[in-house]
């Protein structure tokens, strides 16, 4: 087996194994905005830890849904990016985030909600992580143009939300720095394919939506997951071809 193969392979376990992590902290991050983190399951027993089976360990019975789909999609996603990034260094980081994203994917589909406990410290681990990357040697990337991506691509998010507050949440703001950072690791182009890929996606979403009548035009929509979903694409390119 070729060292690039075995990279893809160990990739996917790794993200089936963080993956099915997922469902605790899911559960009790998924409360609407102004609300604290939830603490007890629903029959009123303590939730204990973040990390883990959403199961009660009072009477075992599960009380939010099960690891099947979060380990899949991080599987898959990390999967993805172990054959786009091969073997060099900054995989790890893209291992390292993806499991964050997939969470907080989940949490904004369930109660359009992007918790600055996961949004902020994503960005600034980011940094540090790209940072330590461009330490080692046959990396392929910027991390001055990771900087500046953070900042171009907050900035930008941001303009959005002064523009039109009810139709940009600050959530994505905060969300943009994290995706800025790896999307501006591989150049300025990457950037912006990934944040066009984002605003691209959502509006297809929101045109099917329309189509389908299953929303007015004023309906609003969680757009944390296209933003990720558009880095995500941005970022499997800029691998493949840096």
């Amino acid at each position: 087996m070729s060292a690039e193969s075995l990279v893809v392979v160990v990739a996917a376990l790794w993200g089936a194994a963080a993956g099915a992590l997922l469902p605790r902290a899911a559960y009790r991050l998924s409360v609407p905005p102004g609300e604290n983190w939830r603490g007890t399951c629903p029959a009123g027993h303590p939730v204990g830890g973040w990390l883990g089976r959403a199961r009660c360990g009072r009477d075992g019975q599960p009380y939010a849904p099960g690891a099947a789909v979060p380990a899949t999609v991080t599987a898959l996603a990390c999967t993805a990016l172990a054959a786009a990034t091969g073997t060099r260094p900054e995989l790890a980081v893209w291992l390292l985030l993806a499991p964050v994203a997939v969470l907080l994917t989940v949490v904004d589909v369930r109660v359009r909600r992007l918790p600055d406990l996961l949004t902020l410290p994503l960005a600034g681990a980011a940094l540090v992580l790209l940072g330590l990357a461009a330490l080692v040697p046959e990396h392929v990337g910027s991390w001055p143009t990771a900087l500046l991506g953070t900042l171009a691509l907050g900035a930008g998010y941001y303009a959005l939300f002064f523009l039109n507050p009810s139709g940009m949440a600050f959530g994505d703001v905060k969300l943009a720095l994290g995706a800025g950072a790896v999307l501006g690791w591989y150049g300025w182009p990457t950037l912006l394919l990934g944040a066009f890929a984002g605003f691209l996606l959502g509006a297809l979403y929101g045109l099917g939506l329309l189509v389908t009548r299953r929303a007015g035009r004023g309906t609003q929509i969680a757009f944390g997951p296209f933003l990720i979903g558009g880095a995500f694409l941005g970022l499997l390119v800029g691998a493949f071809t840096a």
